[in-house]
C-alpha cells in the first residue's frame, strides 16, 4: 500500500498525481512500509502536515475577450468595462501581441498601471489612437505619474514573457542588454532601388546568447549626430556627459507632456508660450521632435539637466530575427529597411534603422538582448509542408526558418511568397533563394513585384493566382505563415486566405471562416506583424 500525499481533491491528472506522490514521499522519509501505512519517525510532523492540510485553491485562468485585434478599439473597451485600469489599457492595445512595444499587450499595460513604464506611445500598431486612449484611461483612474513621464524599465527579465525554452538569454535581458559588436552591415537593394535595406550581423561574442528562429532580437538605437548637435545647440551648460546621454540614453523622437509645461514656464513671451501649450493634446505632436518644440519656443533657455528631466528614456526596438542560430552559431543577423520622411524642410529619421543604415561601423556597439516569440516558428513535425508569406522585410523571418530547415535537412516542403517594388533592385537575398531552390529545399517560391508591371501585383494576387495548390499544401497538414506590416498587407492576406478556402475548398464563406479557426487553433496559421 502507497500513502498518497496529494489530495484526490487537487487538480492534477492521475500521472501528475503519481509522480508528486514519489517526489514527496521520497523528500519527507515516507515510504512503503508492508501495508500498515505507518509514517516514520523522522518525517512524522512534516508529512502529517502535508496529509492534513487543505486543498491548495488553484486560480482560474483569467479570460481576456477584447484579445482580438479584428475587434474595433470600441468595441474592445466595452468588453474590458468594469475591469481593472490595466484590462481596460490592455484593451486599448492593438492585441496583435508583437512586441514592437518591448512586451505584449497585457505586460505593457499592466507595466503602464504600476507605475513601471510612462511611455505611453510604444504601441506602434495602435498609433496615436492607442496612445490617447492609453492617456485618457490613466488621468481618469487619476494614477500619479503623467500620461508621457520618463519610461522606466519593469525591471522583469523577459518583460512577462515565458522563455521558449531552448533560447539562452544568460540572464541579459530589456532591463540588462548585452553590448555586442556590429560585424558588418551592407545595403540589400541594388543601384537605382528607393529603398535601403540593411542586412546586419551582429556578433554575439563570449555572451553565450542563442535565440530560436522565429524569435525577435531587441535592439537599443543611438540618436542621429545631427539630431543631437541640434538639440544641444539650444541649451545651457552643456558638457561631455551631456552630449554622450543624449546620444544613447534619451528618447529624442517623443515629446513628454512635462517638455511642454516646462517650456510653457520658461519663456517670458506670451505668444511662445501659447504656442507650445496649443500642442497637448494636438495631432500635430505627432510629427515634431525634441528640436522642434525647442524651436517653438526660442527664448526658453533650458540647462541640460532640465531638459534631460522632461525626456523619456530610450526605448528598444525589436526585429525579426534573419538568421539560424545553428547555421549561423555566435551571430544573429537582423533585415531593416531604412526609415526617413522630410516634413516641412526637415528629415526625419528612424532612429535604429538610420543607425544601420548610416552610422555603425564594423566593431560599433551596440545594446541588443533576445526577445523570445509565441509559437511563430518551424513546425515541430519537420515533414510538415510550410508557406511563408513576407514581403519586403517580412522576408526576415523566412530567411531563418529556410536556414533552420536547411541545416536540420528536414524533409518538409517550403514555399515562399514574396514581393516587394522592383525586381531588378528589390529582390532581397536572391542568390540565397535560388541556389535553395537549386538544391531542393526551397520547393516553390512565388514573386510579386509591384512597379514592374502597369498593373500592381501583390503577394495575396499570388496567392489567388495559386489558390489550388495552395489549399492542396494547407489540406496536406500544411502550416501558414505571414509576417509584415498588420494594418494592410496581413489584412489583405488573411482575406485573400480566406477567398483561396471558401473556393478551392468549395466552401461558404462561414466555413471558410471556420477552417481558418481551425488553423490557429491548432497553430498552422500564425502571423508576426506589426
Amino acid at each position: 500500500m502507497s500513502i498518497s500525499l496529494i489530495p484526490e481533491s487537487a487538480p492534477f491528472t492521475e500521472e501528475q498525481r503519481s509522480w508528486l506522490n514519489g517526489f514527496l514521499a521520497g523528500w519527507t522519509g515516507v515510504v512503503e512500509s508492508g501495508g500498515n501505512g505507518e509514517l516514520p519517525a523522522n518525517g512524522n510532523s512534516m508529512a502529517t502536515a502535508m496529509l492534513t492540510a487543505e486543498p491548495v485553491a488553484v486560480e482560474e485562468e483569467e479570460e481576456f475577450p477584447w484579445h482580438d485585434p479584428n475587434l474595433e478599439m470600441d468595441e474592445r473597451l466595452k468588453l474590458a468595462e468594469g475591469k481593472p485600469l490595466e484590462r481596460q489599457m490592455m484593451a486599448a492595445m492593438a492585441q496583435l501581441n508583437c512586441g514592437a512595444c518591448g512586451y505584449l499587450c497585457q505586460t505593457y499595460s499592466e507595466a503602464i498601471a504600476a507605475g513601471e513604464e510612462k511611455n505611453l506611445t510604444l504601441c506602434s500598431p495602435g498609433g496615436k489612437d492607442t496612445a490617447k486612449m492609453l492617456k485618457k484611461l490613466k488621468k481618469e483612474a487619476g494614477t500619479g505619474a503623467s500620461a508621457n513621464g520618463q519610461a522606466k524599465s519593469n525591471g522583469a527579465a523577459t518583460n512577462g514573457v515565458a522563455s521558449n525554452g531552448s533560447a539562452a538569454t544568460n540572464g541579459f535581458s530589456r532591463a540588462n542588454p548585452y553590448t555586442a559588436r556590429i560585424k558588418s552591415s551592407s545595403n540589400l537593394n541594388r543601384q537605382g532601388s528607393s529603398k535601403h535595406t540593411s542586412h546586419v550581423v551582429i556578433d554575439l561574442g563570449d555572451s553565450g546568447l542563442s535565440y530560436n528562429v522565429g524569435d525577435s532580437l531587441g535592439v537599443y538605437p543611438t540618436n542621429c549626430h545631427e539630431l543631437v548637435g541640434d538639440v544641444l545647440a539650444c541649451l545651457d551648460d552643456v558638457n561631455g556627459t551631456t552630449t554622450n546621454d543624449l546620444a544613447e540614453k534619451y528618447c529624442l523622437r517623443s515629446v513628454s507632456e512635462e517638455l511642454l509645461e516646462l517650456l510653457a514656464q520658461k519663456t517670458p513671451h506670451p505668444e511662445e508660450r501659447s504656442a507650445v501649450e496649443s500642442l497637448v493634446d494636438s495631432d500635430e505632436l505627432d510629427t515634431m521632435d525634441v528640436y522642434d518644440v525647442l524651436q517653438r519656443t526660442p527664448s526658453a533657455r533650458l540647462a541640460a539637466t532640465e531638459l534631460m528631466e522632461c525626456l523619456l528614456d530610450m526605448s528598444p526596438r525589436l526585429y525579426s530575427i534573419a538568421s539560424s542560430h545553428k547555421a549561423n552559431p555566435g551571430e544573429v543577423h537582423l533585415t531593416v529597411g531604412r526609415a526617413a520622411a522630410t516634413i516641412g524642410g526637415r528629415t526625419y529619421k528612424g532612429v535604429a534603422s538610420t543607425m544601420f543604415a548610416d552610422r555603425v561601423q564594423p566593431d560599433h556597439p551596440v545594446r541588443v538582448y533576445v526577445h523570445p516569440s509565441h509559437g511563430f516558428t518551424v513546425p515541430s513535425d519537420p515533414s510538415a509542408p510550410m508557406i511563408m508569406v513576407g514581403p519586403g522585410t517580412g522576408i526576415a523571418p523566412f530567411r531563418a526558418f529556410l536556414q533552420e530547415r536547411a541545416t536540420a535537412d528536414a524533409p518538409g516542403k517550403n514555399w515562399l511568397f514574396f514581393g516587394d517594388q522592383h525586381e531588378a533592385t528589390d529582390f532581397l537575398y536572391r542568390e540565397e533563394f535560388d541556389e535553395l531552390a537549386q538544391c531542393g529545399k526551397l520547393t516553390k517560391l512565388s514573386l510579386a513585384f509591384s512597379r514592374d508591371q502597369e498593373q500592381k501585383v501583390y503577394v495575396q494576387d499570388r496567392m489567388r493566382e495559386e489558390g489550388q495548390e495552395l489549399f492542396a499544401w494547407l489540406e496536406e497538414g500544411g502550416h501558414f505563415f505571414v509576417c509584415g506590416d498588420a494594418k494592410r498587407m496581413a489584412v489583405d492576406v488573411d482575406r485573400a486566405l480566406h477567398d483561396v478556402i471558401a473556393t478551392h475548398g468549395q466552401l461558404s464563406d462561414e466555413q471558410a471562416k471556420e477552417y481558418v479557426e481551425r488553423l490557429k487553433a491548432e497553430g498552422r496559421y500564425v502571423r508576426d506583424v506589426y
